[in-house]
């Protein structure tokens, strides 16, 4: 869209604030709930490091519950630096501890993804299509969601963000560069209509912010390496050469620095000897054979944008006749297809490892949204009535959008969820544990300050398995109830998809049981 027509016209910003209040008022909702409305395993992990961080700074802390704390904390993996944890951890110094403080630094690192989004769709696209861009990215239900939660992935998403709309604008100046010289060769007066003295000084300073925002990505979760790789190859080759980009220094001054970050976390991570170990299990060549993978990944995709959204995506790539744009699109789509083979398992599984693919998929629906304003501003410019039409539809989007998730957040309330767990923590403390629970033993741990030894679900005997790994039933149980008191079930709809642990539990007597759990005397036969 030509930005001398808008649809939107002086009301642009006013639209563009509004979006940002909206984004912001729907993280607000319902606060204070428990984490448990998304991914409650992979939260409760960084609530209990973060709770560990926080009471060994609390010396006059009951003795019992202090070292409980430290000692949970720190017998969770470490896979991430603790970035989001001690945010956390120094806001608890004034707060006390509010789980709910996670979910607002994870909102604004989100929030300020918009930021960086909003800019790169306004240089790529068009002021107006960059308001559809940022509505989406920011009101989309999903993205609602699990921007909220308590783990690195809304600040990794947002360095990610910055670093695209750094490296586009720089490798925008490159290709002003490579055409001026190209120019030069045939107009004397080349360099006189481009200051390139002045547009080299700015390329300096866009290196070293996409080197900072890129290699921070990476810093914060190595998955980012394959978004930042994918971004800065789409967005150089479609305005360079392979061959001059090899030989331009700022490149490579980039990628040394864009690497750093990373490179010393992985490097810190094997020398201590925590790291090594989160390599394995990634990449699982033999699920391309298997009809499910694929099933699930749709699962997942669904999930996050829903599959008619993810197609309208991909089609948005044909109206894009920019070929800069049309090549930093595809960058950024073959980054996440490499990702996916990568971390095959996970993304047929886990549906917020396709996170990054909102911003992807927001930047090549708006070709889609750009073509619709196109017209609509024809038509407007002809009636004021079809303005009021459209604004009216446009303002009916965004309340629906509010109001889809306003109520998936207001129809569950985990808040008791807190009091069944420090109720299952009194009755079992003092004996020794094994549990088949949801979320592998994290909510007993948190607010029933209990530790237990953890049975594997039905879904992660199947990833066993798959795995070639394994022992028999009969082994395993016997291995893991060894010198144990109690066998702790909470997940009931799990222990009937395991039939030999069901049979084998019902050998023994009835430790206690209640709504929602059942407790049997590992020490006492029936």
């Amino acid at each position: 869209m030509d930005n001398s027509r808008s649809l939107f016209g002086r009301f642009h910003t006013l639209i563009l604030i509004v979006i940002f209040v909206a984004a912001i008022g729907i993280r607000l909702y319902d606060l204070t709930d428990l984490p448990l409305d998304f991914h409650p395993t992979r939260q409760l992990f960084s609530a209990l490091k973060a709770r560990g961080m926080y009471y060994e700074t609390l010396p006059n802390a009951p003795a019992e519950q202090r070292e409980f704390a430290i000692q949970q904390g720190k017998l969770r993996a470490t896979i991430e630096p603790e970035i989001i944890e001690r945010l956390t951890v120094f806001t608890w110094k004034f707060t006390g501890e509010q789980l709910w403080v996670a979910r607002i630094y994870s909102s604004l690192f989100w929030l300020i993804g918009g930021i960086f989004i909003y800019l790169l769709a306004r240089d790529i696209f068009s002021r107006d299509a960059a308001l559809f861009t940022i509505a989406f990215y920011l009101l989309l239900h999903y993205a609602v969601i699990a921007s909220r939660s308590f783990q690195p992935d809304p600040l990794m998403v947002a360095l990610i963000l910055g670093f695209w709309w750094a490296v586009n604008r720089w490798a925008k100046n490159i290709g002003m560069e490579h055409n001026s010289e190209l120019t030069a060769k045939h107009a004397k007066n080349a360099k006189k209509e481009l200051n390139l003295g002045d547009l080299r000084g700015s390329n300096w300073f866009l290196v070293i912010l996409a080197s900072l925002l890129g290699g921070v990505a990476i810093f914060v979760k190595l998955n980012a390496a394959f978004f930042v790789i994918g971004g800065a190859l789409g967005a150089m080759l479609g305005r360079a050469s392979l061959r001059d980009l090899l030989r331009n220094k700022q490149v490579w001054t980039m990628a040394a620095l864009g690497i750093l970050p990373g490179l010393g976390w992985v490097v810190y991570g094997l020398s201590r000897g925590f790291l090594g170990q989160q390599f394995g299990g990634r990449f699982m060549p033999e699920l391309f054979l298997l009809p499910n993978f694929y099933l699930g990944w749709a699962g997942m995709l669904d999930n996050v944008l829903g599959l008619f959204t993810f197609a309208l995506a991909l089609l948005g790539l044909l109206l894009v006749d920019s070929k800069p744009t049309r090549s930093f699109l595809l960058g950024l789509w073959g980054a996440y297809l490499a990702f996916a083979i990568f971390f095959d398992y996970h993304i047929s599984t886990h549906d917020y490892y396709s996170l990054p693919l909102i911003p992807i998929a927001a930047l090549t629906l708006t070709p889609l949204a750009d073509a619709i304003l196109v017209r609509m501003t024809e038509a407007a410019e002809r009636s004021r009535v079809t303005r009021v039409l459209a604004a009216s539809i446009l303002t009916f989007c965004l309340l629906a959008a509010l109001w889809t998730s306003r109520v998936a957040l207001k129809s569950a309330d985990y808040r008791p969820q807190a009091a069944f767990w420090n109720q299952i923590g009194e009755t079992v403390r003092g004996h020794r544990v094994v549990a088949l629970t949801q979320d592998y033993g994290l909510p007993l741990a948190y607010w029933g300050w209990t530790g237990a030894a953890n049975w594997p679900d039905s879904s992660d005997i199947e990833y066993h398995a798959l795995r070639g790994g394994g022992q028999t039933f009969e082994k395993y149980f016997d291995r893991l109830t060894k010198n144990k008191d109690i066998f702790l079930v909470t997940d009931l709809a799990d222990l009937k998809r395991q039939p030999d642990l069901q049979t084998r539990l019902s050998e023994f007597a009835i430790f206690a049981e209640g709504d929602g759990y059942i407790i049997y005397d590992l020490q006492t036969s029936r």
